[in-house]
């Protein structure tokens, strides 16, 4: 065999049974993994996985030193891995034992500040917005045409005017309007808006009042409510509280805060195979370093758990949080069970096609975002964030919901990584972590990362520069779903509608 066909792969362990391809490869090709090689018995695309040793029917296939489900046939070496011979080993609801493995104190380390606008609270702002929050879709387009004359009014003095549309508010019952009343009033909250616009209808169910309810002092002191169906004029009555909020909201001026003042969301979406080499990892660096030098970081994404939940399990604080952390877990599993469905309906045709076989494998990757932060803490939907360091918020997967939820818990700044690409923006700026140089390059207009340079450079070099965009962005530099006016919410509907 000649060595032009050598191609290169990449083993997390050597005690994994398959390495990720990161050439493309044809049947007969050698590919080297470590210090051996494998001869490829078919094709196999850039990003798919390769066996490196004979795995037998029915055994666990191990990534990430842990098992992505059973093989439904035996597989030799040389062979594809993938979803025609590897099925998910979910089932359902699961039993957890606390057994705490604490991950030792991280050294400390001098890190870089950023420029944020401090509020009365404390928190810290990336932005200085007023933001227009419909209580109800019918309000919704009426909060886009207010944002849309309003923003060009104040540039220069603030940073932006939006609007955040939604289709909910009204025809809800129970749990599911409660939960739409508390993850717009969360959002109300994020420090990245400098003023607020609560824009009612007035005979929706999600009532202005009820919302009103729902926040702290300091935050009522920057929202002014315009009730559309009780004002004689309600685009120049909302006009005239934007202009008021964005008077008040100018006088806030950037200042130098430490890494500390940061809150950080963190998430994937469009993931392929390298999503667990590349950018996830790096994201988890992030989250070390914004933890250890006592800051926030939120995460979300319950059924991209599912199969490394122990990890994160083993990673809390005390029991109480991990109490909490199995009752989201085990209730999310229920959610589906309850709708007929399996646990393990993921993952998505986009994440296969990019190579990932079985949602334990996504969860394996995605996990890592997480870093090996402490777990401080569990929040549920709509909930604002309680305490500095690593918070699991609940949440599906759903790219727009889980943005969504993140800047509601919070986070003033997301890093979202993906393999396939997205241009989705979410309330605060969402920053786009390529996993691979050919996304990076082709949608560069997404694209506020490349994190493939951690094959060549190393993962401190990459976390190094990862970490000087966060603070470039977080200072006032748009990031990519800024600048192509990318932003958007998604909210979380469980229940009926009338």
């Amino acid at each position: 065999m000649l060595d032009v066909s050598l191609a290169r792969a990449v083993r997390v362990d050597r005690d994994d049974d398959v390495a990720l391809l990161l050439d493309p490869v044809a049947a007969g090709d050698v590919v080297a993994v470590d210090d051996e090689r494998v001869v490829a018995r078919v094709d196999i695309p850039i990003g798919h996985k390769i066996a490196v040793r004979a795995v037998a029917a029915g055994a666990p296939v191990r990534r990430y030193r842990s098992p992505i489900g059973f093989a439904r046939s035996p597989i030799a070496a040389g062979e594809h891995v993938h979803v025609h011979n590897v099925a998910t080993a979910l089932v359902g609801e699961d039993a957890y034992r606390y057994a705490p493995a604490l991950p030792p104190a991280p050294e400390p380390r001098v890190e870089p500040g950023f420029a944020g606008y401090v509020r009365a609270d404390g928190s810290v702002a990336t932005r200085n917005e007023i933001w227009v929050l419909p209580t109800v879709g019918c309000v919704g387009r009426l909060g886009e045409r207010i944002a849309a004359q309003a923003g060009p009014r104040h540039a220069g003095r603030i940073d932006g005017v939006h609007a955040f549309n939604h289709p909910f508010g009204c025809s809800q019952l129970g749990d599911d309007l409660n939960r739409t009343g508390a993850i717009l009033a969360a959002l109300a909250c994020n420090p990245n808006a400098g003023g607020v616009v609560l824009l009612g209808l007035g005979c929706e169910s999600n009532q202005l009042d009820a919302m009103l309810a729902r926040l702290p002092a300091d935050v009522l002191a920057r929202v002014r409510t315009v009730r559309a169906q009780a004002s004689a004029d309600e685009f120049a009555e909302a006009m005239a509280a934007v202009d008021e909020l964005a008077e008040a909201a100018a006088e806030a001026k950037r200042q130098a805060v430490p890494l500390s003042a940061l809150r950080l969301g963190v998430k994937c979406g469009g993931s392929d195979s390298m999503s667990g080499l590349t950018a996830n990892p790096l994201i988890g660096r992030m989250t070390d370093r914004v933890a250890a030098a006592g800051g926030t970081v939120l995460m979300t994404e319950i059924p991209e758990i599912f199969g490394a939940e122990r990890m994160l399990m083993a990673r809390c604080a005390d029991e109480a949080v991990f109490d909490r952390l199995v009752e989201v877990t085990n209730r999310f599993k229920r959610y589906f069970l309850d709708h007929g469905e399996p646990v393990s309906e993921n993952p998505s045709p986009g994440n296969i096609a990019g190579g990932i076989t079985t949602l334990e494998e996504k969860s394996l990757g995605a996990v890592q975002k997480g870093g090996l932060a402490t777990v401080c803490d569990v929040l549920d939907y709509g909930e604002p964030v309680r305490r500095a360091g690593l918070s699991v918020v609940d949440g599906p997967g759903n790219d727009a919901v889980s943005t969504t939820a993140l800047a509601a818990a919070g986070a003033t700044i997301t890093l979202f990584s993906t393999g396939r690409g997205t241009p989705l923006g979410s309330p605060v700026p969402t920053m786009k972590i390529a996993t691979n140089r050919d996304l990076a390059t082709r949608k560069a207009g997404w694209i506020d990362f490349d994190a493939s340079t951690v094959l060549d450079e190393g993962q401190d070099a990459a976390a190094d520069a990862l970490l000087a965009r966060i603070v470039a962005v977080a200072s006032g530099e748009p990031a990519r779903n800024e600048v192509n006016e990318e932003r958007a919410i998604g909210i979380w509907k469980s229940g009926v509608t009338l």
